[in-house]
């Protein structure tokens, strides 16, 4: 069998696995697997050694997909809450689209499977708030924004949402929907994230109100002289 089929082989088994993490119902056994690819267990152990492997397999899928493009979305010129809020979305769109996973990220999935898989689930969610961590903490330099709490606190917040949404998610039955009403929520949550590092109008950044308040305090002394001379 040549690479290209062991590997179609391996995503098979792995789309057949996320399919039956859909339903909170089935028990996930190598048996029910292998019968729902259409291959016996033996060939299933030839792909991966255990169920465990399975699981550890999908996590990397995971956390393959969302971290390379949550890389893009770094590199692009965005405000630090546009980063936030892209990365988030990122997150829920992924979980909502692919609704087993939910189970894995909660660890629903994972109970009475070897504890390193639930140990890599928290990495992965540490790893992206690292990651919201660090752009809130570059907000100062490039956008003269600060957190109002702390950049490891606002992050830690703003996953802590996330993750909610994903167990809610998981919790009825992928009733409620990750992103629904996202996007109205999180108007009102990047508000109470944020503060300007000077007071300012909150419609304006600093970048260009700075300026504007230095070029009208030159105008208001020049004009002060001026009175002054001719009084």
């Amino acid at each position: 069998m040549t690479t290209e089929a062991k590997i179609s082989r391996k995503q098979q088994i792995l789309h057949a696995l996320m399919e039956m993490l859909e339903d909170p119902n089935m028990r996930i056994t190598t048996a029910a697997l292998a019968k729902r690819v259409g291959v016996s267990e033996a060939a299933l152990y030839r792909h991966f050694a255990s169920k465990a492997q399975m699981f550890d397999a999908l996590i990397e899928f995971v956390e393959e997909t969302l971290f390379s493009r949550a890389k893009l979305i770094q590199q692009q010129e965005l405000t630090a809450i546009s980063q936030c809020q892209q990365i988030l979305t990122l997150l829920l769109t992924f979980v909502e689209r692919n609704a087993g996973v939910s189970r894995i990220l909660t660890g629903e999935a994972l109970m009475g499977e070897n504890e390193r898989l639930g140990n890599r689930v928290n990495q992965l969610f540490e790893k992206l708030e690292t990651q919201l961590k660090q752009i809130l903490r570059e907000a100062e330099m490039r956008e003269g924004l600060r957190t109002k709490d702390t950049p490891a606190n606002s992050a830690n917040l703003l996953m802590a949402i996330a993750e909610g949404r994903i167990r809610q998610y998981s919790r009825t039955n992928f009733r409620h929907k990750p992103t629904m009403a996202w996007a109205d929520q999180w108007a009102i949550l990047s508000q109470s994230i944020m503060r300007w590092c000077c007071k300012a109008h909150s419609g304006l950044s600093t970048q260009y109100l700075c300026p504007k308040i230095f070029t009208i305090l030159h105008h208001c002394i020049n004009l002060w002289l001026l009175v002054t001379r001719i009084l």
